[in-house]
């Protein structure tokens, strides 16, 4: 009985490394490519995303940096909020190009970063920002621009970013 019992976990034990050998083996699912490139945002779509994201601060009472680029990379618009940091005008800049640049959230970036390893190269790479609080603005599955902001915390900015995003739709 005993014998029996070892030879049924040891089969057991057998399978379940065959089992997660094969799995670890399946290669990971290729991310979704990034949105095509579509025309660039107009001044009233703009307006519409910058006064979603300082309704968003203001709620906060977060005093930021907020800049809209076109799908060009391009400035359309750029609001700093009373007592906002000035060194906070060219950080957001740079969170909303990259964003429109390289066609994804700067968070990608971020955690790209926080892995090591080879994803340390990111920091060469011209124009990409590995600050979270860059958002491409797709619309109708293209992307139109970018919404950057900078002021306070990565994840807040980005709060920031999406609410005004979100106020466009």
């Amino acid at each position: 009985m005993r014998v029996q019992r070892l030879q049924t976990l040891v089969v057991g034990a057998v399978l379940m490394l065959a089992a997660t050998t094969a799995y670890a083996q399946q290669p990971a699912a290729a991310p979704p490519p990034p949105p095509p490139y579509g025309p660039a945002i107009t001044l009233e779509q703009a307006k519409k995303v910058m006064a979603g994201a300082e309704a968003e601060a203001n709620k906060n009472k977060w005093n930021v940096v907020m800049v809209v680029l076109d799908s060009g990379g391009n400035l359309v618009m750029l609001q700093r909020m009373d007592g906002a940091q000035f060194g906070s005008i060219e950080v957001a800049r740079e969170k909303a190009y990259s964003a429109v640049a390289f066609r994804r959230p700067t968070k990608a970036f971020e955690e790209a970063l926080g892995q090591g390893g080879a994803n340390l190269r990111i920091l060469r790479l011209p124009g990409a920002s590995p600050l979270e609080g860059g958002l491409p603005i797709v619309v109708d599955g293209k992307l139109i621009g970018a919404v950057g902001v900078s002021g306070v915390l990565a994840t807040q900015d980005a709060q920031i970013g999406r609410a005004g995003i979100e106020a466009l739709k």
